[in-house]
């Protein structure tokens, strides 16, 4: 058993729930700008106090129609002014809030709403209230249905259904009657409070609703404000979804503790230009996202002609060089240093600016393992993307900090703040699993005592993650618990610690690890990158017409086949991959391949793709795979192609033998 004991400088706890500091702030700050969004071109500002009365007129609008303390409200949508009001809002009137992906399912979020005990929902538009109609006959709760977008509304003339602005037009009616209920609801509020209801990414089951009470949202926000450097009036984009614990931490109450200036993106497709436009201090994206930033990068310059692919290999070098020595205390030729200049102002920076990072003092990545490949290319470039762990129970654990740390790890643990909980512990039991406890606490699983009670153990919450730590405390990410596999000699391997490693490859969206007890070696289903695979291909003057042609050409699968290799390389000869299928179709997590966080849902990709995995260790070639999907509307079909199993060659993968 472990805690960090590290003399920590933490704020004053200034209030004890969300609604008492944002009032706090709005006193304090009232005409400093503190949310910005984009729209149709132009950057359009909020202060403090018009975002405190946008919030005051939706959460009277909301009582005016009958919410109660305790009851559940449901948002749904992308990232905008309007999801943070709403959420804002309903924490106002003492409600609890669940934040949805907008690419769920229907199936998915009837699930949410159900089990959340739904009595409102606030949808951003047409496509989130069609979502919602669709499942209402089966949701006996659900009251009402409001939307902000009204934009093809107009011929729907359903009771249920009311516009955001009608609703805030009630609240500031309902306002000029009861002027000192809006207070009276924020001073009642408790910490106890449950504030969020946030559903897990349901890898192997139906996602299961993490109780946040607002003690709980407190204490992770002080635990990244104190142990970071975070600085106020930082320039935050919101891009990560409130439907992830993370997003809570960090904008919706962390932007309150700080302060931040929160900026939303015009849409999630302008992302890269908003951030160059804004010049981000802090960004926080998940691993897919940096690694499809690093793919992006390694793609364009594929095309590059060989003269800027030159120059930009030896820019890169340079910087290898140097972040080796200043973020992991490697020692450095003082030639290195005297080339740093040049390369720095004629690659480094032209290449941070075109990514919109010129300005980012704090990029984090937050979720899952990331290769530590990825970290390396970003510290080159002169970005200092450091990792954050933690699970959406427990809050955050770890993340690197200071100037130099182990990329090979997940960094040091948080400190908590001690008026809001018992410090803060962690134990790895003898299989291999973190068990921790102490802060907020895990507060368990809204209407599911049996897996509240299965994911404790004397008080101690057990993550699932296997762990082992470092001789100084930084901890290593495995694998989950029940996923870590063995052989059928024995030989044991984590598969995401291989899978992560294969993302670097540009031409590699995703890996799913094959291997157990009755398999003799390790294999890998493989999900190409098609832009930046297609892009490769063309150069070369490959013809291609669809997905499949493009992932079962021959020039692709040696491709792949090196990509392999490499990785190959890094591990133990026990854990390579000697067979791999490149998959004719994209895992979709409208087909529950992926979670809404894009984690793969190993147990069902296994038992969909059970054919394919018979075929390579049956020792076939190629075979003809029939793969059912299914489209969002319900409608289904087959992708049918002729698949081929590739050998990883023994030269390639570092066979002794040869």
């Amino acid at each position: 058993m472990q805690s960090n004991q590290r003399p920590i400088k933490f704020p004053p706890i200034e209030a004890d729930t969300v609604p008492k500091l944002l009032r706090l702030r709005v006193r304090e700050l009232g005409e400093k700008v503190f949310m910005r969004r984009k729209n149709l071109g132009i950057w359009q500002s909020y202060t403090f106090l018009q975002v405190y009365e946008q919030v005051r007129n939706i959460c009277l609008g909301l009582l005016a129609l009958g919410l109660q303390e305790g009851e559940t409200i449901t948002i749904i949508g992308e990232n905008e002014l309007e999801t943070f009001w709403t959420e804002y809002a309903a924490l106002c009137t003492r409600a609890k809030v669940v934040c949805v992906y907008p690419d769920t399912t229907p199936q998915e979020l009837e699930f949410i709403l159900d089990n959340s005990e739904t009595v409102v929902v606030v949808a951003e538009d047409q496509e989130q209230v069609d979502k919602t109609l669709k499942v209402r006959p089966k949701l006996k709760r659900l009251r009402q249905v409001i939307y902000w977008d009204p934009r093809g509304m107009w011929h729907y003339n359903d009771p249920i259904l009311t516009e955001f602005k009608e609703i805030q037009e009630r609240g500031r009616k309902y306002g000029q009657k009861n002027p000192e209920i809006f207070n009276q609801k924020i001073d009642s509020g408790q910490s106890e409070d449950i504030a969020v209801l946030s559903y897990t990414s349901g890898t192997t089951a139906n996602p299961k609703g993490v109780v946040m009470d607002h003690r709980f949202l407190m204490d992770n926000s002080m635990r990244l404000f104190a142990n970071l450097p975070i600085k106020k009036f930082t320039r935050y984009l919101s891009y990560l979804s409130p439907a992830w614990a993370t997003e809570q931490w960090f904008g919706i109450t962390l932007g309150l503790l700080a302060p931040f200036e929160i900026n939303f993106p015009e849409e999630p497709e302008t992302i890269q230009s908003n951030i160059r436009e804004l010049g981000a201090g802090l960004l926080v994206f998940g691993p897919r996202q940096w690694e499809s930033l690093a793919s992006s990068v390694q793609s364009h310059m594929l095309d590059a002609g060989p003269i800027r692919r030159f120059f930009y290999n030896l820019g890169l070098k340079v910087g290898y060089k140097i972040a080796a020595g200043e973020t992991e205390g490697k020692p450095v030729n003082i030639l290195w240093f005297l080339a740093f200049p040049f390369a720095n102002q004629l690659i480094l920076k032209p290449l941070r600016d075109n990514l919109g990072l010129k300005y980012c003092y704090l990029p984090i990545s937050g979720g899952s393992a990331m290769a530590p490949d990825v970290f390396r290319f970003f510290h080159a470039m002169g970005i200092k993307l450091r990792n954050a762990y933690g699970c959406t129970e427990a809050g955050m654990f770890t993340t690197h900090m200071g100037n130099k740390f182990d990329l090979e790890t997940l960094g040091s643990w948080y400190v908590s703040h001690p008026d809001i909980g018992p410090s803060f512990e962690w134990r790895v039991t003898e299989e291999g699993e973190l068990q921790v406890r102490g802060g907020g606490g895990f507060q368990g699983y809204f209407r599911n005592p049996e897996a509240t009670q299965r994911a404790q153990e004397d008080g101690w919450f057990k993550t699932g993650d296997a762990v082992r730590m470092t001789d100084d405390g930084q901890l290593i990410y495995l694998d989950r618990v029940t996923d870590l596999r063995q052989l059928s000699d024995g030989y044991k391997f984590p598969p995401q610690f291989i899978e992560t490693r294969l993302r670097f490859s540009p031409f590699i969206k995703d890996a799913i690890i094959l291997g157990d007890t009755e398999k003799p070696y390790v294999a890998a289903l493989i999900n190409i990158d098609a832009e930046n695979t297609g892009r490769w291909a063309e150069k070369r003057g490959i013809i291609y017409s669809t997905f499949p042609d493009l992932s079962q050409n021959e020039g692709v699968r040696n491709l792949i086949g090196q990509e392999i290799a490499q990785v190959n390389h890094l591990l133990d000869s026990g854990a390579r991959v000697r067979y791999f299928i490149n998959l004719p179709k994209e895992l979709d997590p409208d087909e529950a391949e992926l979670t809404r966080t894009r984690k793969l849902r190993r147990e069902f990709l296994e038992k969909k793709y059970g054919e394919m995995i018979q075929n390579i260790y049956e020792g076939s070639k190629e075979f003809l795979s029939e793969i059912p999907i299914k489209y969002q509307d319900g409608r289904t079909a087959v992708v049918k192609a002729t698949v081929y199993i590739n050998p990883v060659e023994p030269e390639q993968h570092g066979d002794s033998s040869k």
